[in-house]
């Protein structure tokens, strides 16, 4: 099953999230992903770059966002 999860990146306490698509199969902190559609910084006044069309194509074939990435698809008109 493929899913569209956040990636934790940045230092201690400074969290950073990109948005990829992978496996749910493999584990998510060995950095196995197949593509990214965005980022996500909580940190700057919630700074957001998500890729509506490549979003869309992975949903479109079968791809299923977590709970955290689909609240954050809702609240900017993705989903």
């Amino acid at each position: 099953m493929v899913k569209i999860r956040f990636r934790r990146m940045g230092a201690k306490k400074r969290p950073f999230y990109r948005i990829v698509v992978g496996d749910s199969r493999r584990h998510p902190s060995k950095g196995d992903f197949i593509e990214e559609v965005g980022y996500y910084n909580p940190l700057r006044k919630e700074e957001v770059k998500i890729d509506k069309e490549k979003v869309e194509k992975w949903i479109a074939n079968g791809a299923q966002p977590t709970d955290s990435v689909k609240e954050l698809f809702k609240k900017h008109g993705i989903l």
